[in-house]
């Protein structure tokens, strides 16, 4: 049994928000969710526990929680790419902000703080519906996919050639040495993310340039996006309904990218800044490393954390 579900940390509850399965009812013991409230955990009187990934578009998914612990040597480290590999959140956040302002007409509408939590660590479509939601009811997610898009694209191809916005990525501290001595360790290295490829790659591209390190695709041992956005009249691949908290990226980087199989999965371990990424990695059977700098604190899911680190040299000490 996963110890995260006995601390103080977690929020009880008297039921999943679904109504399925209520505290102390049916060999039910406990029904506890987190501080955000994205993931509901569900504990039963035999040891079983399941997690209810909840969804704003209409999607939740239920998934059983398997205990999780570090055997070493490693085989594999899987890393999240926004606020972990590099620091981006804050762009990302811009352009929901140009997308929302669009939808709006005003051009200088600005998020609001409170808005970061949920415009950050999910997919594009969740942000977007939040945003929707609270600020423009009378339009449609659709509407403001095309928008962001439109944006992003824009934005991706001045970056790419050298007038893009100034600081939109920045390597994370300490990242470069970091990744080299998983090499030397004969570890595998797997990078994660939930962004779409036409937004993921022009950002891991751009950090590897600053780095001096090369062509990204050489280094990594597999590299797993959200996939291809769908438009009208064209085709997209799997990835809004399906990312992270969910399990999945994680799970296709090891076991299909890797070749590790999910017997093998206590020489996995995943290493992200946010909460969402912490459920996903969890979810998928391996032990989540924290990393400052995001929102697992705020979020409530530093005790779903194996390890917490603040930087990564700390971060290398837990894994030789």
């Amino acid at each position: 049994m996963n110890e995260f579900l006995n601390t103080g940390e977690l929020i009880a509850l008297e039921q999943t928000s679904d109504g399925v399965f209520r505290a102390d009812e049916n060999g039910v013991v406990s029904v506890k969710t987190i501080a955000d409230r994205k993931v509901e955990f569900v504990t039963f009187e035999d040891g079983r526990s399941l997690a209810l990934v909840k969804s704003a578009m209409g999607y939740p998914a239920y998934y059983p929680l398997h205990p999780v612990e570090i055997e070493k040597p490693l085989k594999a480290v899987l890393m999240d790419l926004d606020g972990t590999t590099v620091h981006s959140e804050h762009f990302w956040i811009w352009i929901i902000e140009k997308t929302t302002a669009s939808l709006l007409g005003d051009p200088k509408f600005k998020l609001e703080a409170c808005d970061e939590p949920h415009v950050s660590g999910h997919s594009v479509s969740e942000h977007l519906q939040y945003c929707v939601r609270k600020y423009c009811p009378d339009k449609t997610v659709e509407a403001a996919r095309t928008w962001y898009f439109k944006h992003t694209n824009y934005e991706m191809k001045e970056i790419l050639e050298g007038r893009g916005k100034k600081g939109a990525f920045t390597p994370s501290p300490g990242i470069k040495e970091f990744l080299y001595e998983l090499k030397a360790m004969k570890v595998k290295i797997g990078l994660v993310t939930s962004g779409l490829y036409e937004k993921a790659w022009p950002e891991i591209l751009n950090a590897f340039q600053t780095l001096g390190m090369g062509d990204p695709k050489e280094f990594y041992d597999a590299i797993i996006t959200a996939g291809y956005a769908i438009r009208p009249g064209e085709p997209g691949t799997l990835g809004e309904l399906s990312p992270k908290p969910h399990p999945w990226l994680y799970a296709e980087t090891a076991r299909v990218g890797l070749g590790i199989p999910f017997e093998e999965r206590r020489r996995v371990v995943g290493i992200e800044d946010s909460g969402a990424g912490v459920v996903s990695i969890l979810l998928a059977g391996f032990a989540p490393i924290g990393i400052g700098g995001g929102n697992i604190i705020e979020s409530g899911t530093k005790s779903l954390c194996t390890h917490y680190s603040e930087n990564f040299e700390q971060v290398l000490r837990q894994l030789r």
